[in-house]
């Protein structure tokens, strides 16, 4: 209990100072969130303009898909399953948005709700040593595959049986109808309205607030002006001098244009040294999040000799209430700087990268469109 007690401590110290810091620094408080006047259509968000501009470099691309897929065991009641996707698709309009042009620009239509049909792909009498194969290669293909997103779907579902009792459910969503955290929600939603079905009972969830469209709606008519100009300022203030690169010993030299040929290493750490990270991290104040960034900060300054430059996180950017159980892209970009001095005591700059966070995230609402717009003018 008492370890507890020092989370909440901790949780609730963090809080304060992040209130404390939006009540100095961000005096324009944010309006509710209503439902649009028109329903016809809407603008896009500002992180749908990001993807929507990205798209049109490449409508080819599948970088921007998001994939995701579910492994089943048991008995498996198909047609609830279906009705259970359906019943997402008709909750959430922007599961069936589209976003043609209008007048030079694009629009959010929201469509009908037209039924989703579950293709059922039968793997059982493919050789058991080739069938997870067989089962990865169509589930990438299906992660792979093109959006149009100015005709739809957003969203593309199909089944893999891999035998009688097992199942894996492959979704396919563009980015600009979902995000990180839409993907709990959509298998929360999921989960409980399959179980619904699946019993002969009618599930119901609470009503959503709002959809997405009243969101981006709402964001246009928030962010400008005043509010704007405000967080801009602090943006500018946070970057003004900011090195362009961070200057890495590659064994390579940088290309000229991205070729998105990547990879990621995953490493899992040792209890013992987890359990360290998280006392230090609540004995200074800080998350574990901040505690390794701090460090990688570090890593970064001894392998790159910089003292200055900027480490990029993605804020899910869901402080409103409104929006907290509803699919849709929401996350924004933070540009977080800081300045390593000299030999500077790694305890010392723990605290600096702390308050670089709190300051970023009580101003996470400004669009990464406009802070680029406004660092590159």
């Amino acid at each position: 209990m008492r370890e507890l007690d020092k989370q909440i401590a901790g949780l609730s110290s963090a809080r304060r100072a992040l209130l404390e810091l939006k009540r100095k620094k961000q005096p324009s408080i944010a309006p509710p969130i209503g439902r649009r006047k028109t329903r016809d259509s809407a603008p896009l968000s500002f992180a749908q303009q990001r993807l929507w501009l990205i798209y049109q470099l490449d409508p080819t691309s599948y970088l921007y898909n998001v994939p995701r897929a579910v492994s089943m065991t048991g008995r498996l009641d198909i047609p609830a399953l279906e009705r259970g996707l359906n019943r997402i698709v008709e909750r959430h309009e922007i599961l069936r948005t589209i976003f043609p042009i209008a007048q030079d620009e694009p629009e959010q239509v929201i469509l009908p709700s037209s039924p989703l049909h579950l293709a059922v792909t039968d793997l059982t009498s493919v050789p058991e040593d080739i069938r997870q194969a067989e089962a990865t290669r169509l589930a990438l293909q299906e992660f792979h595959g093109t959006f149009d997103l100015a005709n739809g779907p957003m969203l593309r579902a199909r089944l893999l049986r891999l035998e009688a009792e097992h199942h894996i459910l492959v979704l396919a969503m563009h980015h600009i109808a979902s995000d990180g955290w839409a993907g709990s929600i959509l298998f929360q939603e999921l989960g409980l309205l399959y179980a619904g079905f699946s019993q002969g009972k009618e599930p119901s969830l609470p009503e959503l607030p709002v959809q997405y469209a009243d969101y981006a709606v709402w964001q246009r008519a928030w962010m400008q002006g005043s509010t704007l100009e405000d967080e801009l300022s602090y943006w500018r203030n946070h970057l003004e001098g900011a090195p362009a690169l961070l200057d890495l010993p590659t064994d390579h030299s940088r290309p000229e244009g991205a070729s998105y040929r990547g990879a990621k290493q995953s490493i899992v750490l040792p209890k013992i040294l987890s359990d360290e990270l998280k006392t230090l991290s609540r004995r200074h104040g800080a998350t574990l999040f901040v505690s390794l960034l701090a460090g990688l900060k570090i890593l970064l300054q001894r392998w790159s000799g910089q003292e200055d430059f900027v480490v990029g996180t993605v804020s899910a950017n869901r402080s409103q209430t409104e929006i907290e159980k509803l699919i849709g892209c929401f996350l924004n970009f933070l540009p977080l700087r800081d300045k390593i001095v000299g030999d500077e005591p790694a305890l010392q700059f723990l605290q600096k990268v702390k308050a670089t966070m709190v300051a970023a995230y009580a101003h996470q609402d400004c669009p990464f469109e406009k802070i680029i717009e406004t660092t590159n003018t």
